[in-house]
């Protein structure tokens, strides 16, 4: 490859390019402090989630005390802020999509109580507190609230680990009131310090995987119920699941049950499909499952088919949310788990709710403040288990109708709470004959929009380390357990997170033809050498215990073979470092980075370190290095970096 030009300077062109490195120099030594960890986790991030930006004015201390307190209130509860513009033109599409949501929700939130082995009211008393709370707190226009199938699974997956509950069903249901306490209080917790980044440990593929296994899982477990299954495992692997059913076989099954379920959840499947085909129509699929449950319920009361094996949901109790207050348990002996599995719950609700938010709030072309969504769900989960709800968040299911049925606001969610509320008062009594079966299909038919087949193509055509995630939450959660499944997810996305973090990848970089850029010379192989100094740049992002000495390595070894093999072309008398993408650096990169130095040194090739970043140029500052090696070997730029080690060759110079 050929060299780039030669360097000739005269006295005064060297003079005056010394002085303006030497300027550019001193930018990168004088620069201030960055801030330190505690500022980063602080009472101001706290003020500045509750608090909008610009409340400081300069008007009197009593008008800006009054704005003040306007300004936290607005902020912690959104609703008087959209609320002023709130026009009663828009209040009939509310109703209309709080009427039709509430007639998707009732069957659901059933359905999903059930799937946390919890009674019916449960999933209905979901459906009342939360919504309420989130529509005055939160800052989504069409988020839907309530049970989910997803972290129903969760709970009654991990809790059932903990305490039987056909055996002991109280001290179950204590647990789950607990754990949605701790849910809630981490949510509101990450709002607060704006921890949303926790949320991020689980990857957009992880994410695809666990939910597609989820719902093969959750499926899985229907067929207890549209077989009529007496007795059932509690496992939710496929294995187990399937181990159960075909024993069940040969014991005890009813095909009634299955012939009900498969009749209506073959009705629902075609409601919907006639309700994608027109847009008109989009009411059909959603009361679907509310006349499903009317039609069955009426059939098994007038054939008396209860009689004949039809599992039914009988009598449950109905009213207002009582209060569950009393039932948080914090000093039993499964507090450490239960905390762990408000913690697993609160990630998960959280990334279902804010994902599906924010894809309607991109469609209406509105921004949704994730740390005020964290701190709504916090609130209302945390409110929900003091009313005997158990964790509820956003459904993307409910939410698709919310937005197809016209809905303008929050009011909604209101509309629909009130709407599950009346029936808690008059409808209970009437559901005696709903069979089991029917809400089986109801959420059978909610499962395939959690399976996404095109986004995992798509993953796997872009990324396969992706793709590794996405497979390995799917598989784990299929085959072995729920926490598994998590577990491998946030594994794989944090060791790759890890792997490209510290990496020791170092890159040659020559100068482009013509130009002071330089760039990496395998991916543009027409960059130029220049002669006498080699560019290298550290590509990980943090220079630190776990790439130090390889990366140490690798640069004296690359300088040694490059003499061997370059004995015809002029020795190497200058290294340029390019630390430009190295975000942070610990005691033993320092380290690393001073024995470099010496070894350089001891060969008589000078080290130029090029733009340094903030946190990087700081600690070299405190740990000495910089007046070790010397301040006029700090640069700004590589090319500053690398005319000034070619002016020292041309004059003389001891040092860069």
């Amino acid at each position: 490859m050929a060299n780039s030009p030669d360097h000739s300077f005269g006295i005064e062109g060297v003079t005056n390019q010394l002085q303006t490195t030497t300027t550019t120099t001193k930018w990168v030594l004088t620069s201030p402090d960055p801030p330190g960890f505690l500022q980063h986790i602080s009472f101001q991030s706290i003020k500045d989630t509750v608090f909008p930006q610009g409340t400081a004015n300069n008007s009197s201390s009593s008008d800006q005390k009054k704005h003040c307190v306007l300004a936290l209130v607005t902020a912690i509860f959104p609703v008087f802020n959209w609320g002023r513009n709130y026009k009663a033109s828009k209040f009939k599409n509310d109703l209309i999509s709080g009427l039709t949501l509430a007639s998707l929700s009732i069957p659901q939130s059933i359905g999903y109580a059930a799937l946390a082995n919890l009674d019916p009211q449960y999933g209905l008393y979901g459906s009342v507190v939360p919504p309420l709370i989130y529509s005055v707190m939160g800052t989504s226009q069409e988020l839907a609230i309530g049970p989910v199938a997803v972290v129903s699974l969760l709970i009654s997956s991990m809790i059932s680990k903990l305490v039987d509950p056909v055996a002991d069903p109280v001290s179950y249901r204590k647990l789950v009131f607990t754990v949605t306490f701790f849910a809630g209080s981490f949510q509101a917790l990450f709002g607060l310090l704006r921890l949303g980044f926790l949320i991020d440990f689980l990857s957009h593929a992880a994410i695809v995987g666990f939910m597609a296994g989820a719902a093969i899982v959750i499926g899985l477990q229907q067929l207890k119920s549209l077989l009529g299954i007496s007795h059932f495992t509690t496992k939710t692997d496929a294995v187990s699941v399937l181990e159960s059913v075909a024993n069940s076989f040969h014991t005890s099954w009813y095909p009634l049950n299955f012939v009900l379920g498969c009749s209506f959840l073959i009705f629902i499947l075609i409601t919907r499909f006639i309700g994608k085909k027109n847009k008109k129509l989009f009411w059909l699929p959603a009361i679907s499952p509310v006349i499903s449950v009317i039609l069955s319920t009426l059939i098994v009361y007038l054939t008396r088919a209860d009689e004949h094996g039809v599992k039914i949901i009988k009598h449950f109790k109905g009213g207002i949310n009582p209060s569950s207050l009393n039932q948080l348990e914090f000093n039993g002996p499964h507090l450490g788990e239960v905390a762990k599995i408000g913690l697993i719950c609160a990630i998960i609700a959280l990334t279902e709710a804010i994902a599906v938010g924010r894809s309607f709030a991109s469609m209406k072309g509105y921004n949704l403040d994730g740390n005020k969504e964290m701190l709504a769900m916090g609130f209302m989960n945390i409110a929900g288990s003091m009313s005997s709800c158990y964790v509820a968040t956003g459904s993307f299911s409910r939410t698709a109708v919310n937005v197809s049925a016209g809905c303008q606001s929050a009011v909604s969610n209101v509309v629909m709470a009130i709407t599950v509320f009346i029936s808690l008062q008059v409808l209970t009594k009437l559901l005696y004959y709903t069979p089991l079966a029917i809400l089986a299909s109801i959420i059978l038919s909610a499962l395939p929009g959690l399976i996404d087949y095109n986004e995992a193509y798509h993953i796997w055509k872009v990324d396969k380390m992706d793709f590794l995630a996405c497979a390995g939450a799917f598989f784990g959660v299929l085959f072995a357990s729920v926490e598994i499944g998590l577990l491998i997810a946030v594994g794989v996305s944090f060791g790759r997170l890890i792997l490209n973090s510290i990496r020791s990848n170092i890159e040659e970089l020559g100068r482009l033809p013509g130009t002071n850029i330089f760039c990496d010379k395998a991916q543009y192989p027409g960059s130029l050498d220049v002669s006498g100094v080699r560019v290298i740049r550290l590509t990980s992002g943090s220079f630190c215990f776990a790439n130090a000495n390889p990366i140490k390595e690798r640069i004296i070894r690359y300088l040694t073979e490059k003499n061997e093999k370059d004995q015809t072309k002029a020795s190497i008398i200058g290294i340029v470092l390019d630390m430009s993408s190295v975000m942070s650096i610990d005691s033993s990169g320092i380290v690393a980075l001073e024995e470099i130095y010496k070894k350089l040194v001891s060969r008589n090739v000078h080290l130029a370190i090029a733009n340094p970043r903030w946190k990087v140029i700081h600690k070299l500052k405190i740990a000495g290095l910089v007046e070790k090696v010397g301040s006029d070997c700090i640069f700004l730029t590589v090319g500053e970096a690398v005319d000034a080690c070619l002016t020292s060759k041309s004059i003389g110079l001891a040092s860069c």
